[in-house]
């Protein structure tokens, strides 16, 4: 096949500006972004990028201006309802020293920023309020077309739209539908400015497990002026079922209701981490509610020359922080490949796929596993929880495991060699 020269991409979030950049700069593909909305969101708390994620962020030449927006937040302490701490580890030690990244968290709207100042820099054109309603293709080309009337064609389309995506719900995978976790989160940015002195200083992940859910902090710029907050909880369905009305509704219970539920499941908390917690929650001004959503695994990812990826493909619940990452690392095979086998986009799809599906399901049995800490548990249940992290975290650190990669290869992954 002659090589793509122009490739439409749906969508631009993360994985949309990613991916035209990407395909700009090593396959010099002239991309054209849609995007649904009519400007630029300002959605979103922060979002964390483990070391396989930043050093294809580095690879793309956008690492120091992200470092210099989000903290380093590779540690995690944890802290029992009580207050005292439970255990510590470096959650990147291993992967650090294969990567030489560690763990980012940033505020969304800061990484936003540094994409689209990316993209800009490139010349890469993105078209917002572009509401895609079908998709046509022939033996040469793929069409674009959307509501307002206008249309694109390019050599291939990449659905970049996320969890909802419409290019999948259209033309990819119609029977693919999102389906609810069983999980739900609230989460705030709150100024350490007002919070007592031990805020500032907060460093890496900071969690306490309580029995209706997970609450976890982090600071997410990096002087830790801002800090990131949210209680992670089993939640049911609305009784109207899995609607947008019924989740309205249920979000609106749950902003009104979260701060005292949550300052009452650790209100037998003490000492600093105690009393900076309960500060933070009081002095949350804003609060969002979102329901974790899933796609089951093993959906199409393709057709013609189309092809989806990050969350319209592949979406996973975020307890493994692997979103950003996973889009990163579609893109990046996308791309070699492209270069590698020129005879079609069928071959390109076929070896992506062969690629992708053993790592991206891999992950996302990580992510479901570390979402149990989520789920209600008894007091006693979590006694026992807290005593028996206690010991694992403590053979961890005394002989070194982290050190020895455990729990962290994945973390380690680089889709370059894996092209090999």
């Amino acid at each position: 096949m002659n090589p793509p020269q122009k490739v439409i991409i749906i969508g631009a979030g993360p994985a949309g500006i990613l991916a035209a950049l990407r395909l700009h700069e090593h396959n010099h593909i002239s991309p054209t972004i849609y995007e649904i909305r009519s400007e630029p969101s300002t959605l979103g708390g922060a979002v964390g990028i483990p070391s396989n994620g930043l050093r294809l962020l580095h690879r793309l030449g956008l690492w120091d201006a992200l470092q210099g927006r989000g903290a380093e937040t590779s540690t995690l302490s944890l802290h029992g309802i009580k207050g005292q701490i439970i255990g510590q580890m470096d959650m990147t030690s291993w992967s650090r020293q294969k990567t030489g990244f560690g763990y980012l968290r940033i505020r969304r709207t800061d990484l936003m920023d540094v994409l689209y100042e990316a993209a800009r820099r490139a010349d890469i054109p993105i078209h917002f309020g572009k509401r895609l309603t079908h998709i046509v293709e022939n033996d040469q080309t793929i069409t674009a077309a959307f509501s307002d009337g206008s249309s694109d064609h390019a050599d291939l389309l990449l659905g970049c739209d996320g969890i909802h995506s419409t290019v999948r719900s259209i033309y990819v995978d119609a029977g693919m539908a999102p389906e609810y976790s069983g999980i739900s989160n609230a989460y705030s940015l709150v100024p350490t400015s007002d919070l007592p002195i031990a805020a500032g200083s907060l460093s890496g992940l900071n969690a306490t497990l309580t029995t209706d859910g997970l609450l976890a902090v982090s600071p997410c710029t990096p002087g830790g002026e801002l800090i990131y907050w949210f209680f992670s909880r089993e939640l049911a369905m609305p009784a109207s079922g899995d609607t947008r009305d019924g989740w309205e509704e249920r979000g609106k219970e749950q902003v009104e209701n979260i701060k005292s539920t949550v300052l009452d499941l650790i209100k037998e908390s003490e000492g600093s981490w105690g009393n900076t917690m309960k500060e933070m929650i009081k002095h949350t001004e804003t609060l969002r509610f979102f329901p974790v959503y899933r796609l089951p695994t093993g959906g199409k990812w393709w057709r013609g020359r189309c092809l989806i990826i990050g969350d319209a493909a592949h979406a996973m619940p975020p307890h493994a922080s692997q979103g950003v990452s996973m889009a990163l690392e579609d893109i990046f095979v996308l791309s070699n490949l492209l270069v590698a086998c020129p005879h079609s986009l069928d071959e390109v799809f076929r070896l992506y796929e062969q690629k992708r599906r053993p790592r991206v399901n891999e992950m996302h049995r990580v992510a479901e596993r570390n979402g149990g800490v989520r789920k209600k548990i008894g007091p006693w249940q979590l006694w026992l929880k807290e005593l028996a992290t206690s010991g694992i975290l403590s053979v961890y650190s005394y002989f070194g495991l982290g050190r020895l990669g455990l729990g962290q290869k994945p973390l380690a992954y680089d889709v370059e060699e894996d092209m090999c």
